[in-house]
């Protein structure tokens, strides 16, 4: 069955385990389709037939998603996905939660399925070299290599992997810009680099060393399966991650073992709250945190407040209210 490949999460509330009635599969692939557009409106009846949601991001560069409904519905879709030109090899991150995490079902249409700013990047034709989680630490340790969070600030605020260097980028789009203005301190003393780079779940490591590769170098390297299959795979007691790992569904955070971390969201402006955010006077649920506090008006908080009082009043009917889950990110 499919769900004995799901590996079994927790959350704050229950402990999930494959008895959880919803499937949660994420899922990524680079592949040229020559008309997006014309894919969009079985895909979207697929899913809709299915009674799946979640969004599927459809490009020139392939497909990218995250998708939530019982197994049937998810292996019907994935098999739709996988019957699309180019995708037969799709790989699939599976988890499982005790209540559906979206409202609705959407396929949209995008210039790219994770946004760099390089449409004409084609992932497909080659990335760097795919390192094995098990084999992480050996190239991560060589000093003459060098290591680059390709996330933004945000996510490397609450963990990263020891020394290694934050771009304190606030979208991926800035990543090539910000490489270029310092590929000459990389490659000091005329020796090209050996460059190691990371992700949550692989993406955006995809797009980044085919951009390198782009831009003339060879010895480029990434974490396969990104940070979430380094923690799954990596025992604690030889980790060199540090702190916890943003992800883009209701756990906001993950550590050692994909346990749920300790980080929540403030859905005012979406950051991860640490418990020392979440103490301070600035702090109030649903409407502001210290990172965003002086940023609002008054107004923005009395509306931020009420949207937080229908979700209180949704969830006493045992309800669920459009905005109990407004301000999530998305994976990008």
């Amino acid at each position: 069955m499919l769900s004995a490949r799901c590996p079994a999460h927790s959350n704050r509330k229950t402990s999930l385990t494959q008895t959880a009635p919803i499937l949660i599969a994420a899922l990524y692939h680079f592949t040229r389709f020559a008309d997006p557009a014309a894919l969009k409106p079985a895909l979207q009846a697929a899913c809709d037939d299915a009674g799946v949601r979640g969004t599927l991001l459809l490009a020139s560069e392939g497909i990218n998603g995250t998708l939530a409904g019982s197994d049937a519905a998810i292996g019907a879709v994935l098999d739709s996905i996988r019957a699309l030109p180019g995708c037969a090899a799709l790989e699939v991150k599976f988890s499982r939660a005790g209540e559906m995490p979206f409202h609705r079902m959407k396929v949209r249409l995008k210039r790219e399925i994770v946004t760099m700013g390089q449409p004409d990047l084609d992932p497909a034709k080659g990335v760097g070299h795919y390192v094995a989680p098990e084999d992480w630490n050996a190239l991560i340790d060589d000093p003459d290599t060098v290591v680059i969070d390709t996330r933004n600030a945000y996510e490397v605020g609450i963990g990263s992997f020891a020394g290694a260097i934050d771009p304190e980028t606030d979208s991926f789009s800035e990543f090539p810009n910000w490489f270029r203005a310092r590929r000459a301190a990389f490659e000091a003393g005329g020796k090209t680099p050996r460059i190691a780079m990371f992700c949550t779940g692989g993406i955006r490591c995809e797009k980044s060393t085919a951009f390198l590769k782009s831009e003339g170098l060879e010895d480029v390297y990434h974490l396969k399966g990104g940070i979430l299959s380094y923690l799954e795979k990596v025992p604690a007691a030889d980790s060199r991650w540090q702190g916890e790992c943003f992800v883009f569904d209701e756990r906001v955070s993950v550590g050692h073992g994909l346990a749920v971390g300790d980080h929540t969201l403030c859905r005012a402006c979406r950051m991860p709250l640490n418990a020392a955010d979440r103490a301070s006077d600035l702090f109030e649920d649903g409407v502001s945190c210290p990172h965003c506090h002086a940023q609002r008006t008054d107004e923005q908080r009395a509306r931020y407040a009420e949207r937080q009082r229908q979700t209180a009043l949704a969830q006493q009917r045992g309800e669920e209210h459009i905005g109990a889950k407004q301000g999530q990110r998305g994976d990008g």
